[in-house]
């Protein structure tokens, strides 16, 4: 054993120690994180409008502060953006992850504090390690490199903004070199074709035994270095690759082009819920579909079920309940979007059930209601067209063919040519949305527009009983069922039209 893999294993089990105490004592942690929270906090702009020296118990505090959503909490991010120190959280906030928008922003910018690097998304990045030495102890993944794929950042008068991933590589120190590839500069760079090539570049000869990221973004790179190094799958070109640590998308979609990129029986995948708000829960073990909820990373939990808001203790097993969080990243009773389920209470283990909102997110595209209403408008006035209904879903990526949405329209008045509309559509979605845009210039095709005649949506309603019509859905149910009964008759530049 290299003395890297023996330090590590020293560090994992004397974390697994602490892990093993919020496991038997769940609401004591989770008030041991809120009391740290408001004491650290008190003198901030925040604390002191909402009297955090007062509050004595979570009751209180749930009482005091209101819940937030990012329009509620934006004024207090725009301050810290603008350079105010001790608004949200201590001192001056300089990193933010972006991330896509609301209604009125096409990008979000969430708080990255030191505390939260610190406490939340390293010690999560350092847990995956620990729950993988728990489940194979004979694993020599620590004899090699992880190799990770990231977005990319920006400062501008002294504030650093971009994906977390990116602000994740740029904060590590220089050591970390020793166990991640590729290269700190190829890491950052925002041209994902560039940055392909050079990982394709540098890393084919690298000692390679994990990767993590976003299934969508990882399945192309891994897919152009075979092609680069002419082999048949990944296994011959990293033989001792053995876990690949994924979020931010399901990875059901994706498992099967996986599994015959990397045809190995000693190839491990573990899920992490590692959003730009916080890193929340791991799978801990394999042989669940599941994930821990981690419960000492300097976030208090709340959730809510309708206009009910329970803490940790509250939730019942099956129960589905939307997201709040209190962390030192500075967010507090935020409501990030994300819907839970609870598969455990002892421990406590979550399932991500979807959003709040309708979205799709199959690629990590983040594409929500509202930029697909806009974006519809503006491609009807753009192409003279009057839109009547509309759904669209994620056409999955595979391993010779990349993913994109594709959306089912029926119009009132059809455009000259339905390119223009699809093309418009594409291009403000992009506008809109800047997750979207990052996807569309790497891992996503152009859209595809399937067109049905009028009256098509009034029967799908009808045969489902419906008083409505799903615009976005993660999955190709509702897309596959109002197509099912179509012939097609036709296909031209991405347009599919369609008949019954």
């Amino acid at each position: 054993m290299s003395f890297k893999s023996t330090i590590l294993r020293t560090y994992f089990s004397l974390r697994s120690r602490a892990v093993e105490r919020f496991r038997r004592y769940p609401a004591a942690t989770q008030r041991e994180q809120l009391e740290r929270l408001l004491r650290e906090c008190a003198h901030t702009a925040f604390g002191r409008r909402y009297g955090f020296e007062e509050i004595r118990t979570p009751e209180a505090f749930a009482q005091r502060v209101e819940r937030f959503d990012y329009d509620t909490f934006r004024p207090y991010i725009d301050r810290m953006l603008a350079g105010e120190r001790d608004v949200t959280a201590p001192g001056r906030v300089r990193w933010f992850a972006r991330s896509s928008g609301t209604t009125s922003d096409r990008s979000k910018y969430l708080p990255v504090t030191d505390a939260s690097l610190r406490r939340c998304h390293t010690r999560g990045l350092r847990d995956v390690a620990t729950f993988y030495v728990g489940q194979y102890p004979s694993t020599r993944v620590f004899e090699g490199k992880t190799l990770t794929l990231g977005g990319s950042c920006s400062a501008h008068d002294g504030v650093v903004a971009g994906d977390l991933s990116a602000l994740l590589v740029e904060r590590t120190p220089f050591w970390s070199g020793w166990f991640r590839a590729p290269r700190r500069a190829t890491a950052l760079l925002s041209d994902f074709d560039e940055k392909v090539e050079r990982i394709c570049r540098e890393c084919a000869s690298e000692p390679i035994t994990a990767f993590a990221g976003v299934p969508s973004w990882n399945l192309a790179l891994l897919r152009r270095m075979v092609e680069c190094t002419g082999r048949r799958n990944l296994c011959e070109v990293w033989p001792r690759l053995e876990l690949f640590a994924h979020g931010g998308v399901g990875f059901e979609p994706y498992r099967a082009a996986f599994r015959e990129l990397i045809p190995s029986d000693g190839m491990h995948y573990m899920e992490t819920y590692n959003a730009s708000e916080g890193f929340f829960a791991i799978a801990d073990d394999a042989s669940r579909d599941d994930m821990l909820l981690m419960l000492d990373y300097g976030t208090y939990y709340e959730f809510r079920d309708g206009d009910e808001v329970v803490p940790l203790e509250g939730v019942r097993r099956g129960g589905r309940y939307a997201l709040l969080i209190s962390s030192c990243n500075g967010l507090w009773r935020y409501e990030p979007g994300d819907v839970v389920e609870f598969t455990a209470t002892d421990p406590y283990r979550i399932r991500v059930a979807g959003r709040t909102r309708q979205f799709i997110n199959a690629f990590g595209e983040e594409l929500v209601m509202e930029n697909a209403e806009r974006a519809v408008t503006a491609a009807a006035a753009a192409a003279g067209a009057v839109v009547a209904e509309y759904t669209a879903a994620p056409r999955y990526m595979t391993l010779r063919e990349r993913g994109a949405h594709e959306w089912i329209v029926e119009f009132h008045r059809a455009p000259e040519r339905y390119e223009t509309f699809a093309g418009a559509l594409d291009r403000e979605l992009m506008r809109l949305n800047s997750d979207y845009e990052a996807k569309r210039r790497s891992t996503m095709a152009p859209p595809v527009l399937h067109v049905v005649p009028a009256g098509t949506f009034d029967r799908w309603m009808l045969r489902r009983r419906k008083n409505k019509v799903p615009r976005l859905s993660n999955d190709r149910r509702v897309l596959e069922d109002v197509l099912a009964t179509m012939v097609p008759r036709g296909e031209a530049a991405g347009v599919r039209t369609a008949t019954e």
